[in-house]
């Protein structure tokens, strides 16, 4: 009894002082620490298998993003930033962008479930503009402002400054450098010159004119409207008018006046000088007089008038055809009254004018327009617009009036591909509508219209329909020319 009592005893003594040695099992964080007096002691090497603790403050590394902010969410409350499973919402500073996640948890692997970082923000370098430039306040960083200017001739058109904005694109759109000035033309000084003895003409020699372009310095043509330098000229006045073009279509005039004289020979001046001195000696009372030689009275062109120097019928009168608006003269300008009493050439006849829309350009279709009809163009963004519609139909209303004060109407309506131009019946290419508006600066966004004198300048412009007697009571009290007044005199009830 004894002795087993005993055997019980050591046995026991036995596995309390093995058992310190057998079972060594610290690991972080588990509350336990090892025993050193026992490190001797080698067991079975049990695997790290990290026990997950909520009640540890910082599980994962605490989170620091550069220029930007992690606000975090932990099941332990607000102290706990790092704690397992705790949840950060990153964000970055204004003038940054978060590349990468926009939310981390914190895992059990003591890591973050992503990785994200702030970039500074900036928006695509500007195209530079053609005839143009820009200046940046902070090159292309956010809120960064550029200024746009353009060369000397150009004029600019759209945003004149943009600025770059958290979304990375630039507000507004890219403006343009537009050449609207007209080059600078200057023609030689008006001249006289008497004709030769026995002679009806003279000829007249000039110097071609100066022309420079205030922008590029490109002029792409020069046209001469009358006689060549080195022509015969017949007594009267003549108009010499040159017109100049630059690359953007822009135009400029300038005009001097040939006036030729017609001498008499020296013998009728001996001859007539010698009879008036024997009348006075023979017949003191005696009245003489010298016959003036006429021609028949010329009768105007149907649809058109004559301008006629002197009486209009002597001897050396020069008189011009004119046609009214929408006509156009065929056959020769001007006849002159012959010492025979008859006149030079044949009369010309006024033809209605026909529009050529088969051209290569916006330029070629408005000259056929130069010095003789007014153009209202019309814009809208379609058809069904309600002021184009409006304004077409009170416009289809008084054909008459706008005849009577030379105005043809263009229409340019849609948007590419379906866009239309067209004047009257005649369609207008792509390219010639796409000019068009480039050049009057006519926008497809909303409805516009733009009046043109016969110079080819922009005269008035309207934003919503205008009754016609608006449009005829402008043009009446400020574009017609004298001659143009005198015939509205006589033409004042044609459409009553």
């Amino acid at each position: 009894m004894k002795t087993g009592s005993l055997t019980q005893r050591g046995a026991l003594l036995l596995l309390l002082l093995l058992a310190p040695a057998v079972t060594p099992t610290w690991y972080a964080g588990s509350g336990y620490s090892p025993d050193e007096s026992y490190n001797e002691v080698y067991a079975e090497e049990v695997p790290d298998t990290r026990a997950l603790d909520y009640r540890v403050p910082r599980w994962c590394y605490t989170l620091n993003i550069q220029d930007g902010e992690a606000t975090c969410y932990s099941p332990r409350g607000g102290n706990y930033h790092s704690s397992l499973g705790t949840r950060c919402e990153l964000s970055c500073d204004r003038g940054f962008r978060l590349i990468g996640r926009k939310s981390v948890q914190c895992l059990p692997s003591r890591r973050w479930s992503g990785t994200a970082y702030c970039r500074q923000m900036r928006c695509h370098t500007l195209p530079f503009i053609t005839s143009g430039t820009y200046t940046c306040t902070n090159g292309m960083l956010l809120d960064s402002r550029c200024d746009y200017s353009c060369s000397s001739g150009y004029h600019l058109e759209g945003d004149r400054s943009r600025i770059c904005m958290e979304d990375g694109r630039w507000s507004g759109g890219e403006p343009v450098c537009v050449d609207i000035d007209p080059p600078k033309i200057r023609c030689p000084h008006s001249r006289e010159k008497i004709a030769e003895p026995e002679k009806l003409t003279a000829r007249v020699y000039w110097d071609p004119p100066l022309v420079k372009d205030s922008a590029d310095g490109t002029i792409t043509r020069v046209t001469l409207r009358g006689p060549e330098p080195g022509s015969h000229f017949p007594e009267g006045e003549h108009v010499i008018r040159y017109t100049a073009y630059d690359r953007a279509y822009n135009r400029a005039s300038c005009k001097f006046i040939v006036k030729v004289q017609v001498s008499c020979s020296r013998n009728l001046k001996w001859t007539l000088s010698a009879f008036l001195t024997m009348r006075d000696i023979i017949t003191p009372n005696l009245t003489f007089s010298l016959a003036v030689r006429r021609c028949p009275i010329l009768k105007p062109p149907q649809h058109g008038y004559l301008t006629c120097s002197s009486a209009g019928d002597n001897y050396g009168a020069i008189c011009e055809y004119h046609c009214d608006g929408g006509y156009e003269r065929q056959g020769t300008p001007s006849r002159v009254c012959q010492s025979s009493r008859q006149w030079s050439g044949s009369p010309p006849v006024c033809t209605p004018m026909k529009i050529n829309v088969n051209v290569n350009s916006a330029a070629g279709l408005l000259d056929q327009f130069y010095e003789k009809q007014r153009l209202l163009i019309v814009s809208a963004p379609d058809p069904s617009n309600r002021y184009y519609k409006m304004q077409i139909s009170m416009l289809q209303q008084s054909t008459c009036g706008l005849d009577l004060r030379h105005v043809t109407i263009i229409e340019l309506v849609g948007q590419p591909p379906q866009e239309v131009g067209r004047i009257r019946e005649q369609q207008l290419s792509a390219g010639i509508i796409e000019e068009l508006r480039q050049f009057q600066r006519l926008t497809r966004s909303y409805f516009n219209m733009v009046l043109i004198d016969k110079q080819g300048i922009d005269r008035e412009r309207y934003m919503e329909p205008v009754t016609p007697e608006e449009i005829f009571t402008f043009i009446d009290d400020y574009l017609l020319s004298n001659q143009e007044l005198a015939r509205r005199a006589e033409q004042r009830d044609v459409c009553e």
